[in-house]
Order: C-alpha cells, then sequence, then structure tokens
C-alpha cells in the first residue's frame, strides 16, 4: 500500500530524470566560489535555469528539532490559517503552522524513528514532507538561497548537494540523481486538523529569531506574478497563480474542485471543504481568502494519496507533458 502512496509523485519525477547534456553552459565560477564543498560535475539541469532568489546560503534559516507541544495547549494561530500536517501510523499526528514556515522553509524533524524534512516554497507554494533518510544515513537539509523555476533550491549539510524542493530530487552534487521518498502530508486549516486530532501536536514558534510570524511577507503574491520565472505559462488560459491540486503528472483546478466539492477521477477521489485561508493573499495570513482543505483518497481502497495545492506554474514547469484534468 506504501508503495502506492507515493506512486503519483515518482511517475511525475520521471520526466526529469535525464541528466543535463554537459557543454550546454558553464556552472558559474562564483558558485564554486561560494560551495566549495558541491561537486559541480555532476549536474542534470542547465545551470541557467538556477538563480539567485537574494538570500544566500542559510540567508533563510531553516529550523532543526522543532519544539512540538499538544495541540490543545496551542491558542495563538488563527482557526483558518495553513497547517502542514502529518499522520503516520502508530504516532501522534503533527502540525507545522506555515506562519513558521513562510520565514523558515524547511524544518528538520523526527517524527516516531522517521527522520523528516517539511518543506514550504511559498513563491510556488509547494508544500511537501520527506523522509530524511537516504542509503543508510540521515540527512540535514537547509535552504541554499537559489530558485530553479521559482522554486526552493535546498542543500544537504553532509555534502551539499543541491536538491529540488517541488520534487524531492537532488540535481546537483554528488547525490545527484538521488530521490528522496515523500511521506503523506497535505495543507489543512488548523481548525481542521485541530478537530480531528484535539491528542496530536503542533510545533511551537521558534525561539531566537526576530520573525513577524502570522504575518504573510509576500502580501498580494497569489495574485500577481510569479518570481523569478522565466519558464513557459501553463496552458487553457490558466493563470500562473492559480492553484491546482497535483497528483503526480496530472493537475485538476482548485476552481473546478471547488465548485463541484468533489471529483473521481483517474482512479482518485478528490475532496474540498471550506475552512482555510490563503497564506499568500492578505497581510495576515489568517485572514486570508478561501482556498479550502483539499484531500485526495485511492477511489478503490480509500488510501490517502500524496498531493499538494500549488500554484499553476510550477506544475508546468515541472511536468511539461502534464495531464490538465479541465473536466472538458
Amino acid at each position: 500500500m506504501y508503495l502506492r502512496l507515493i506512486a503519483p509523485l515518482i511517475a511525475g519525477a520521471a520526466l526529469l530524470l535525464a541528466p543535463f547534456a554537459a557543454g550546454a553552459a558553464e556552472v558559474p565560477a562564483q558558485w564554486k566560489r561560494a560551495w566549495p564543498q558541491t561537486d559541480f560535475s555532476r549536474i542534470e539541469v542547465d545551470p541557467a535555469e538556477i538563480f539567485s532568489g537574494g538570500p544566500g546560503k542559510d540567508g533563510i534559516p531553516a529550523i532543526t528539532g522543532p519544539e512540538m507541544i499538544a495541540a490543545g495547549a496551542e491558542d495563538g494561530l488563527d482557526p483558518r490559517e495553513p497547517v502542514m500536517v502529518l499522520e503516520l501510523e502508530g504516532q501522534p499526528a503533527r502540525a507545522y503552522p506555515v506562519r513558521y514556515l513562510m520565514w523558515h522553509e524547511i524544518v528538520n524533524d523526527v517524527a516516531g524513528d522517521v527522520p523528516i524534512a517539511v518543506t514550504f516554497c511559498p513563491l510556488c507554494n509547494s508544500g511537501l514532507i520527506f523522509d530524511r533518510r537516504l542509503d543508510g544515513r540521515v540527512l540535514e537539509f537547509g535552504v541554499s538561497g537559489k530558485l530553479r523555476f521559482s522554486d526552493m533550491v535546498m542543500f544537504d549539510r553532509q555534502t551539499e548537494s543541491w536538491w529540488q524542493q517541488f520534487n524531492g530530487r537532488a540535481i546537483v552534487g554528488e547525490l545527484q540523481g538521488s530521490d528522496l521518498t515523500p511521506l503523506p502530508a497535505w495543507l489543512e486549516s488548523w481548525q481542521g486538523y485541530l478537530g480531528r486530532n484535539p491528542d496530536g501536536l503542533v510545533m511551537a514558534q521558534p525561539g531566537g529569531y526576530r520573525r513577524n510570524y502570522g504575518a504573510n511577507p509576500y502580501a498580494g503574491y497569489d495574485s500577481g506574478a510569479p518570481f523569478l520565472y522565466r519558464g513557459e505559462m501553463p496552458p487553457h488560459g490558466i493563470d500562473p497563480v492559480a492553484r491546482v491540486v497535483r497528483v503526480g503528472n496530472r493537475a485538476w483546478p482548485l476552481t473546478r474542485l471547488a465548485e463541484a466539492g468533489e471529483i473521481t477521477e483517474a482512479g482518485y477521489r478528490l475532496s474540498w471543504a471550506e475552512g482555510q485561508a490563503s497564506a499568500l493573499d492578505t497581510r495576515a495570513i489568517g485572514a486570508g481568502r478561501e482556498v479550502g482543505d483539499v484531500r485526495v483518497h485511492d477511489a478503490a481502497t480509500g488510501a490517502g494519496v500524496i498531493h499538494e495545492v500549488v500554484f499553476a506554474f510550477a506544475f508546468h514547469a515541472f511536468e511539461p507533458d502534464g495531464i490538465w484534468m479541465m473536466g472538458e
């Protein structure tokens, strides 16, 4: 059953497996100076696709070993603000508020005996949780400050290989070609999570950082234009920052799902419920416009399926031959 859970993202990543053609572009010399531990002889993407997002290495500080508290003890979150949710069998449910992920983008944690990386790229609205184990060792991730197709490029502190957040694939360095295993996780409103998991856990506010937690530093972003995006715009007249539900190489427009409430197609059952605010709309995260809670299950077995709600331009950039589920 676990293979069934991760199959959609593995299938989607298959389009990105071919290595970059050597000689098409040179790796910038400043990369080699700033990243002396990174093996730039191993790269599977065009270096010209990778831009600086502004902050340098660790300029956006990832969190390692967050404090987790009882969900019932948390009284500072707005009911509608989003949290990243992880529910592993035999372990208490865990929630990671986007108000913290917005400023840190990666949280290295351990759920039971599973080391995890909770990742959120606000520029793509991409939220995924990965198993940090790879070939017998545990990786710890940081934020490189680089973007590819406006999506965060992560790095691991063990080899300083570069990883694409959107699919958990190493695109540069010693571990190039490796894939992290995604875990079943999703964005949900705080009130929805707490209602289902009164005995669950939630990440406490990080200490030692001067950040305006609860505020959206990208106010109005999801009604504007993608940041530092140079790729092709999505087809079918879809706005580049319209949200779509991504399951592997398929995308359902969120507007279509919200109107229907439930859709069963391609072997999946997608559902939508009111209650979650957009984290990338108003300055106050909890006051954002309605985007709703989305879940995806196997239509035959009812098992949860790995999915994420992302911006249309990001889906098209990483799945250029993807299938758009327009309902036509």
